[in-house]
């Protein structure tokens, strides 16, 4: 038996508020509309709901109960993307003015960079596992993995379009390299500022 259309609702609005709210996904996806444009931000998002579309289904094939298992394992993956997010704020916060990224070394994040920052992505494991846990009946459990993790991938792409979208409505705005200086400066304090959970649940 497939989702219920109650259920399948009440799941659709689960992934769009997870989707649409902030988070690291949406705060680089923000920087790079601003430093790229729209454009060239399309792999950094694709990658973003195509690495989630697989990772929902691995939770829901039962990688989540690998971690339950062998916690330590959920740990070190944790401990990895926190210091891949910390590299990446740092990248944030050196980029160049919007003008010297358009043919400049500097480059967006790739697709297959986006797609495997999910699986060390704190917030994408809540995503996940929140969804498999709360939202899939037993009866017919793998057909309702799938709808879910297609669901979400439908819902998340638009999602986090938006956000693209508005870092490219900010490139007028941010011309002036100070104030662009101070906005990828911020983007990356943000980035910083999500893994206070973390590391407040370490040494507590």
């Amino acid at each position: 038996m497939t989702l219920s259309l109650d259920l399948l609702l009440g799941f659709a609005l689960f992934a769009l508020v997870t989707s649409i709210t902030p988070g690291p996904n949406n705060t680089m996806l923000l920087a790079s509309g601003v430093n790229f444009g729209f454009n060239r931000t399309i792999p950094h998002m694709l990658g973003i709901t195509c690495g989630f579309f697989v990772l929902v289904l691995a939770v829901g094939f039962g990688l989540g109960a690998v971690f339950q298992t062998y916690p330590l394992l959920y740990s070190v993956l944790r401990y990895v993307g926190a210091a891949y997010l910390l590299y990446l704020a740092w990248k944030i916060a050196h980029s160049g003015p919007v003008a010297d990224n358009a043919d400049g070394e500097a480059k967006p994040i790739s697709y297959l960079g986006a797609a495997a920052f999910q699986w060390v992505n704190p917030k994408a494991w809540i995503m996940a596992i929140g969804a498999i846990s709360t939202y899939t009946p037993m009866q017919g459990y793998f057909t309702n993995v799938v709808v879910i993790a297609a669901v979400f991938a439908i819902i998340n792409l638009p999602s986090v379009g938006l956000w693209a979208a508005c870092g490219t409505l900010l490139r007028n705005v941010l011309k002036e390299a100070r104030w662009l200086r101070v906005f990828n400066w911020g983007m990356a304090a943000l980035l910083v500022i999500s893994l206070y959970p973390l590391l407040l649940e370490s040494f507590s």
